[in-house]
């Protein structure tokens, strides 16, 4: 029997786990061979499925058609899915806001009720004032995967600039509205990639903003209301290749403007213009190979977090009076805990360290004083927003069992004034979260959360769900997720493993996992799941692997170098074809060949060719069950790994587990799918890894 899932009680409803069985009576469609052979750095590689390519051929759509059938015919008839569904929508479906941001007096902040699919954006008048609906998408498309981002507001209060967003594409389109008349302005930015803010002037008649292209790199314009788009004055960006991002920040008092170049994810240049003046855009921080993130700290002082000359990262204050380098003054020094952030509120430092990847905010006056640590309600992912100018911050906190709650922080006392607690039906005294460390492969300490009922005694056979992540300098820290509850109210263990390649201790710890070294994050992930049943959680049979995009990655190589450590592999948005990476133009994400690496370089292709889980694929392989998810909307990660990688595995596998392909026409990457398609996926992936591992 399987017990319902609902936290007032166990419940025992009869459900048979008959989802193996169906796979195993069910075939996979057949996909037609066709080797593409090509020749890179002398090496000849053959792709049978190079023409699963071009997506929109009507061959590869009826494909995609005949994979998404099925697929349904397997996942539609899992017992298991429905009791699912309800106790996730239990999890999911109530009322979630979003952290406010304060303008004018003016509180800006997105609110979904638990009967909406997607957020609105909502202006409250003070902070005891009434939620007014600002921005409803609804009323924008009558597309369901519409979504309203704020992207910026006017220092007054009284403009916003939103971006909408239809079918998780990363291309939006930019929009103004008046709050207090709540009617658009004619200016509309069209359909393209942008950076994730504008800069609106000190006086609110204009605005600077990013847009990116595929051929021509970034651009830093600057566009003045009532004007046409097309006649918008270039600002930056002559020169910039297209693997780099550029953003604008602008002072408070609107009269020095930040140019931000990331060069990936390891490296950062800032320039700056003086908009008093005529005077050309200066360097500030150039030529050095190290990461830079920036807040004000006055009109003329800026705070810099760097990883330059402090692995575990330190602050730095420049005085943009005397910018050189020489004259930049350490206030925060580098510790034995990562800083992972940090923010500027009411004349004050708060910085966010990780303490074996759990949050603690400290704070220091600018001199670098010592001030004291801002209270959390437990160990979990906290932080703290603000401005400069203002004593009023923002607070979050949450952990993998409590779910979110915002504050407002008062940075002259530190005392809070709670704004929303999300208000979920779950008992958090039955679990608990302990953290173990485990050995990799080179010797490598590496720490791993796991989350179960309080007392669980390891036997062995508990079904277990292990995720990961491993780059971008992504710090995968614990926060409220469904999966976690789910498992443990299943008598089963939440894993969380923080490899190498996120920035949970620093620089050193990202670079340990990027490039050439991208063999740490697959040997660290394995070596999680070999702890996991060494010391009698679980066994092969009944450990269940996930990730996504850059973890999907991951759970493709993870299956493909150690296919026997697992039963399931849940593989969402990812990438696969490691050594073609840089071929598929048609997507938006060149920076991410300078995380992995181009295969088009000769010293590159070498260790690409080395992991590409594409490339090593072997037949007669009993490989796990595998349901591998993407989309027509995914901009950033090429969806054709996902339908090579699914061919590819039914054709080699002879494990007789199902390989499945879920293709959504409708949606992609960023996200924006409806709730309750939200809710319908979530329930289909849990039940197909609760079927596989027998979770009773």
């Amino acid at each position: 029997m399987v017990r319902s899932l609902h936290t007032a009680g166990w419940v025992p409803i009869t459900l048979c786990l008959t989802g193996l069985a169906l796979a195993q009576d069910t075939k996979a469609p057949p996909t037609r061979v066709e080797n593409f052979r090509e020749v890179l750095h002398g090496v000849e590689l053959v792709d049978p499925y190079h023409w699963l390519n071009d997506l929109q051929s009507p061959e590869v759509r009826a494909w995609i058609k005949a994979q998404n059938a099925y697929t349904h015919s397997v996942l539609d008839a899992l017992p298991a899915r429905e009791a699912i569904r309800r106790r996730l929508a239990e999890l999911i479906v109530h009322d979630t806001v979003g952290a406010p941001e304060e303008r004018g007096g003016h509180y800006f902040f997105s609110k979904r009720t638990a009967g909406q699919d997607q957020p609105v954006l909502y202006v409250r008048s003070g902070r005891h004032g009434k939620d007014e609906v600002l921005i409803d998408p609804r009323k924008l498309s009558d597309d369901p995967t519409t979504v309203a981002l704020l992207y910026g507001i006017s220092r007054d209060g009284k403009l916003v600039g939103y971006a909408v967003r239809q079918g998780g594409q990363d291309e939006v389109e930019i929009r103004f509205r008046e709050v207090d008349s709540g009617r658009d302005l004619p200016d509309r930015l069209p359909k393209a990639l942008y950076s994730e803010s504008i800069e609106f002037s000190a006086d609110a008649r204009g605005f600077y903003y990013a847009r990116r292209s595929r051929q021509t790199g970034s651009r830093v314009l600057y566009h003045r209301l009532g004007t046409d788009p097309a006649r918008d004055a270039e600002i930056f960006g002559e020169g910039t290749t297209i693997d780099q991002f550029v953003s604008p920040m602008i002072s408070e008092d609107g009269n020095t403007l930040l140019l931000e170049v990331q060069h990936g994810w390891a490296k950062t240049e800032i320039f700056m213009k003086d908009l008093k003046s005529s005077s050309p855009v200066k360097p500030l921080v150039t030529g050095i190979d190290a990461n830079f993130e920036l807040q004000w700290a006055g009109d003329r002082k800026l705070a810099l977090m760097t990883a330059w000359k402090a692995p575990q990262r330190h602050v730095l204050l420049v005085d943009l009076d005397r910018p050189a380098p020489e004259n930049w003054r350490e206030v925060v020094p580098e510790s034995s805990d990562s800083i992972e952030s940090f923010s500027v509120v009411g004349g004050k430092l708060f910085v966010r360290y990780l303490h074996n990847v759990a949050s603690v905010i400290k704070e220091f006056a600018l001199d670098g004083r010592p001030l004291g640590e801002v209270k959390l309600p437990g160990l979990g992912s906290g932080s703290l927003s603000g401005r400069w100018n203002s004593p009023e911050g923002v607070l979050t906190f949450t952990s993998f069992v409590t779910p979110t709650s915002i504050s407002l922080y008062d940075a002259r006392d530190g005392s809070t004034a709670l704004w929303f607690q999300a208000k979920v039906p779950i008992q958090t005294a039955q679990f608990e979260t302990e953290q173990v460390w485990y050995t990799s492969k080179d010797g490598t300490r590496v720490p791993m959360f796991l989350v179960h009922k309080r007392g669980l005694k390891p036997d062995g056979h508990r079904p277990v769900l292990l995720y990961g992540y491993g780059g971008f300098n992504v710090s995968i820290t614990p926060r409220f997720t469904p999966a976690a509850a789910l498992w443990a109210e299943h008598d089963g263990v939440y894993a969380l493993a923080n490899i190498r390649g996120g920035g949970e201790f620093g620089e050193a710890w990202h670079r340990a996992g990027m490039l050439d070294k991208k063999q740490n994050v697959f040997d660290d992930f394995i070596a999680a799941a070999e702890w996991l049943i060494a010391h009698h959680y679980t066994d092969p049979a009944r450990l269940a692997i996930n990730g996504r995009s850059n973890g999907g990655l991951l759970m493709g190589a993870a299956l493909t170098q150690r296919p026997d450590l697992y039963r399931a592999v849940l593989c969402e948005y990812p990438d696969l074809d490691m050594v073609r990476y840089y071929q598929f133009t048609q997507n938006n994400n060149p920076p991410a060949l300078l995380e992995y690496g181009n295969a088009a370089l000769a010293e590159q292709f070498k260790f690409l060719e080395a992991y590409s889980p594409y490339e090593h694929v072997k037949p007669g392989t009993p490989y796990p069950a595998t349901l591998l998810a993407t989309g027509d909307g995914d901009t950033r990660v090429p969806p054709q790994q996902a339908c090579k990688m699914a061919a590819k595995l039914q054709a080699a596998t002879t494990s007789g587990l199902p390989v499945l392909l879920r293709y959504d026409v409708g949606t992609g990457h960023a996200g924006g799918e409806p709730l309750s398609k939200t809710l319908d996926d979530m329930a289909a992936e849990y039940a197909f890894l609760f079927s596989e591992l027998e979770v009773q």
